[in-house]
């Protein structure tokens, strides 16, 4: 690493700074003002312990933002906290033998320290943590709230059962069919669990994102992707030798008459009604081939490479053709999706045409394009629409007609109805954990199941749990679980199963409005007054659970007239890249973390946050490299460099623009007024590509340095360089600063306002104007920026290129964009 040379004490201004800002509390955002306000907020992180310069790309963005926004006139609210209950402090308190509370509060004390270290302009007097039960206390308020809706239930679902730990295990804690943690093969069990009913929401999260337009579209596809609204129609078949039906849904009913099986999940309840009707084998077999998948994760069973299935010896009506279907239960059917049964047909479904391969199933097309002749060979599976073969009296329709017509005709049999279908499900919000806020739910033996209420809140974490890992921790605590009904005063049990922390997540951007208020979670006048989020960043994995959960919240709470205006908690998204060490994710394991505090040290902060926002544009994936951080610290010691000889002269800031003598002091004003119009132009158009923006600082610095008009003597010199604070206060804002105090300022530079790009200084005398033949580069002539097309045309017919390359031909048309470009055909 590169050390500051010269007069710059990078140390010792830094630690002034920072200490003097908190002193002076800075960034405490008033909530009344005449100024516009703007929210920009930041994921709030979890306090897992060391920050490393790649969480620091995140908040350095965000903190640029911040002050880019605070200088351009707004009243800005940036504000930080602590997304603190989880499995990860569970973990290391059964594996370290410590406490999860002392853990977490060890955790947020240091990464606090390193998030004052890197100079960001947070509003500390609202910070929170989710594992207080000041906060958690309004986690379960809003939980009555759903329950009061019916929007919180419980109910029987199938969930990752670890016999050993006994305990439920998330998808990503199974591998290869074994709890991550002991090694045990895991099981499917039904258990009793918490729900919030996020499908009754489902029509409007799906609208709401035409009107995201701030964010992301590979974002919005995503949310669209995971709701998964599809048109089409549930229908009927009836189980031969059985008054049962299994009910499938589909969206390609034109596909009706190439069904050749019917595929049921291991846990369809129609399979126990079979056991009477199939033979002792194939009865045997169901069970055994039921039990191979309770070891088996979703995505497992739902993989490619895991489609397992077996004939269960019974068969289905074809509610249409009255054909016999041979019912199969396989491994990618789930019971929790849908209906829990698929239709088979192979011809025209990816997925069925490979188990059909698999199993040596018949393959029966029924559509095809219109092109295509009857007879015509099936080498894959066409999923494309076309027109109807083999199907009847609905041979010969175009799909969407039969449709149409297939629809009817099973309503009118009273077999089927048109319906919506989504993959969206159900919220599961049960942890059997002990690190999450308490569900604030008894059980009476007489009245039932009972809400607690709201003056009995926050149910609280007892404190001293023993942790084994090994089931429900709560449950093993008789002075948590004992207690009495608020109903009717007698014995009754608390719920032992904690929250989701999406569940706290989701909201945690209102209570940072109101943080202190006990008596509600938010005030409505707060929420109307900085509502709704102006930009939230943060990485992409959390591009759809905690985004989908915190629009659902928003969208409840809007019902409710808790939040006005918008139905939407985020106006804009960003999703900053990765920062890698050697082309890999930094991590201890692999020994390439690069510290904040070691970097501190070593550079600064100052040419870290630099570093961070000049490497590669803010969305992309970028490397660490001691050369990239070495650039920006030469940077900071050529700004120094520059302002030095202006120290002794003090005066205010000249904001009016100076007359400049020469071409290079015409082109040193050009340069401050570039960067600022940069600067500004990446700010509001939500892009933050500052490495543009701190690239024209860096020709602006050079200017200012090898200019002959930069001599000491110079008035637009003297401007160039005391505008040097102001267009670097938002990227290194301890150098401004300093620079600031140093040119004789008694107040903050990031209290002043940014700097207005000027148009005449941006007014260029002459340019390049590209002259092209048949679209190929011929030319380049300097011309003024206000020349008209024919004056550009004669004097591109004066080059001799351009002339040879005409040759006496016919100019067919000519192409002109202004100050940029003339094209002329032949």
């Amino acid at each position: 690493m590169l050390f500051m040379a010269g007069s710059y004490d990078f140390r010792t201004i830094e630690h002034k700074w920072q200490s003097r800002w908190e002193r002076d509390s800075l960034y405490r955002t008033p909530n009344e003002s005449d100024k516009p306000k703007y929210y920009v907020l930041v994921m709030l992180p979890y306090p897992s312990g060391d920050l490393h310069v790649g969480h620091a790309k995140n908040y350095t963005i965000g903190d640029a933002v911040a002050r880019m926004m605070r200088m351009l006139g707004y009243n800005v609210l940036h504000p930080m906290g602590w997304d603190a209950f989880g499995l990860p402090a569970e973990n290391a308190a059964i594996s370290r033998g410590a406490d999860p509370a002392a853990w977490t509060t060890e955790n947020i004390l240091n990464m606090r320290r390193q998030l004052r270290l890197l100079g960001a302009g947070y509003d500390w007097s609202r910070e929170i943590a989710t594992c207080e039960p000041e906060y958690y206390r309004w986690n379960q308020w809003l939980f009555l709230r759903l329950y009061e809706e019916g929007l919180a239930y419980k109910r029987e679902a199938p969930v990752n059962w670890c016999p050993h730990d006994r305990t439920v295990l998330a998808n990503e804690q199974v591998v290869d069919g074994r709890c991550w943690r002991c090694h045990h093969l895991v099981e499917r069990r039904n258990l009793s669990q918490w729900f919030l009913r996020i499908t009754a929401y489902a029509d409007r999260l799906l609208e709401g994102l035409d009107k995201l337009s701030g964010w992301p579209e590979r974002t919005r596809t995503m949310q669209r992707n995971w709701i998964g609204r599809s048109e089409g129609a549930t229908f009927a078949f009836r189980v031969e030798g059985l008054d049962a039906d299994v009910h499938v849904f589909t969206t390609r009913l034109d596909t009706l008459y190439g069904v050749t099986f019917l595929a049921i999940a291991a846990e369809h309840p129609v399979l126990k009604s079979l056991e009477g009707i199939v033979s002792a084998e194939h009865t045997a077999q169901i069970a055994a081939f039921a039990e191979s998948l309770q070891s088996k994760s979703e995505l497992e069973r739902t993989s490619l490479m895991a489609k397992r299935g077996i004939f269960t010896g019974a068969y289905a009506i074809h509610p249409l053709s009255r054909e016999r279907v041979p019912i199969w239960v396989t491994s990618y059917v789930l019971a929790e999706y849908g209906t829990g049964a698929v239709m088979g047909v192979p011809a025209h479904d990816e997925r069925d045409f490979e188990f059909a391969a698999k199993y040596a199933l018949p393959v029966v097309t029924v559509v095809v394009p219109s092109t295509t002749r009857p007879d015509d060979a099936l080498e894959q599976a066409y999923v494309e629409d076309g027109r109807l073969i083999a199907s009847e009296e609905f041979t010969g329709m175009s799909s969407e007609r039969a449709r149409e017509a297939i629809a009817q005709r099973l309503v009118t049999l009273g077999r089927g109805k048109t319906s919506v279908n989504y993959k969206l499900r159900d919220w599961l919000i049960s942890r059997q954990r002990y690190w999450g806020t308490p569900i604030p739910i008894v059980y009476c033996g007489a009245c039932g199941e009972v809400p607690v209420p709201d003056d009995a809140l926050p149910v609280l974490l007892p404190p001293g749990v023993p942790l084994r890992g090994e089931g429900s921790p709560l449950a093993a605590v008789p002075e948590f679980v004992e207690t009495t009904c608020p109903k009717c005063g007698g014995p009754a049990r608390r719920e032992t199963d904690t929250m989701d922390t999406f569940f706290e997540s989701s909201w945690y951007y209102l209570r940072y409005l109101d943080p202190h208020n006990d008596h509600l979670p938010w005030s409505t006048e707060r929420a109307a007054q900085w509502m709704n989020v102006d930009q939230y960043i943060g990485g992409a994995e959390h591009t759809v659970l905690h985004l989908l959960y915190s629009r659902f919240f928003y969208k409840f709470f809007h019902d409710r007239g808790a939040v006005r205006g918008a139905d939407e908690p985020f106006e804009n998204v960003f999703h900053q890249g990765l920062l890698l060490r050697d082309g890999e994710k930094m991590s201890k394991s692999r020994g390439n973390v690069v510290g904040i505090d070691e970097t501190a040290e070593q550079t600064g902060v100052d040419a870290m946050r630099l570093f961070l926002l000049y490497v590669t544009p803010p969305e992309e994936t970028s490397d660490w490299t001691d050369e990239g951080i070495n650039g920006r610290v030469r940077l900071l010691n050529r700004i120094w460099r520059a302002c030095e000889p202006f120290f002794e002269q003090g005066g205010a800031n000249e904001r009016e623009l100076p007359p400049a003598r020469n071409a290079a002091e015409k082109a040193l004003l050009r340069a401050v007024h570039v960067a600022a119009k940069s600067a500004i132009d990446e700010t509001l158009s939500h892009r933050f590509h500052y490495n543009t923006t701190i690239a024209k600082l860096d020709e602006l610095v050079n200017l200012i340095t090898v200019s002959s008009g930069a001599a000491a003597d110079s008035a637009v010199a003297a401007y160039a360089v005391r505008a040097l604070p102001i267009l670097v206060a938002p990227f290194a804002p301890h150098i401004a600063e300093e620079l600031w105090e140093r040119f004789g300022h008694t107040t903050s530079v990031h209290l002043e306002p940014y700097l207005q790009p000027d148009d005449r200084a941006l007014a260029v005398d002459e340019m390049t104007l590209v002259v092209q033949v048949n679209g190929k580069v011929r030319a380049r002539i300097v011309v003024a920026p206000s020349i008209e097309e024919e004056q550009a045309f004669a004097l591109a017919l004066e080059e001799a290129n351009v002339r040879s390359h005409l040759d006496g031909k016919e100019v067919r048309e000519r192409i002109y964009v202004p100050g940029k470009l003339l094209n002329i055909v032949v």
